[in-house]
């Protein structure tokens, strides 16, 4: 697994040298993972989002794939938000995520209700 640090502000002028740089990392290697470290990412936007998108698609053309590490809680409220969660996958953290147990829910039918169609 290689590993390669994305940081800053990303925009249209950083994807051409992002891209090559991934090129070079996963080159003659089919079937690698490349680590993206993006912990120094700043302000995630849109166009952040974009260039890692163009990134993993740069590596499923060389039959690698992208996996991101430390995203901050913004980006992946993007990712999510884009519908890009699942392609640019995220590394597991340390620590499992807390959660509110699930609340039952009671349906409760009044005589004389028509039913639902």
């Amino acid at each position: 697994m290689r590993t390669i640090s994305v940081s800053g502000p990303l925009g249209p002028r950083d994807l051409a040298a992002l891209c090559e740089r991934v090129r070079r990392e996963l080159a003659g290697t089919p079937g690698a993972t490349l680590v993206c470290d993006v912990r120094e990412l700043a302000a995630p936007e849109a166009g952040t989002v974009g260039a890692l998108a163009r990134l993993q698609l740069t590596a499923r053309r060389l039959g690698c794939d992208v996996r991101l590490r430390g995203p901050s809680p913004e980006l992946c409220e993007l990712l999510d938000l884009c519908g890009l969660a699942e392609v640019l996958r995220v590394e597991a953290r340390g620590q499992p995520e807390q959660r509110e147990q699930p609340l039952r829910v009671q349906e409760r039918v009044e005589m004389g209700d028509p039913p639902v169609l």
